[in-house]
């Protein structure tokens, strides 16, 4: 099991969606928090982070550390590589 810690970029990610993927995107985190890393894509650069977790047409990038996923940043698929 991962505990989960957003940067303070992530929690500004966070606040700038709707309430709607919001809630989606928290509740997703939480019920796979467990295996996250199982779940989970390695990125070929890791400029941005590590990992990317996928939720819809939503990203989220963190990396690991010990049993800590660190959120780095969240966002649209569009967006959030560049």
């Amino acid at each position: 099991m991962h505990k989960i810690l957003l940067t303070e970029r992530a929690i500004r990610d966070l606040e700038a969606l709707e309430s709607k993927v919001k809630n989606r995107i928290i509740s997703t985190l939480k019920n796979c928090k467990a295996d996250l890393i199982q779940h989970s894509r390695k990125l070929s650069s890791s400029e941005i982070g590590t990992y990317r977790f996928r939720i819809g047409v939503y990203r989220v990038i963190f990396d690991v550390h010990g049993s800590t996923a660190i959120i780095l940043r969240i966002g649209h698929r569009k967006e959030i590589y560049r």
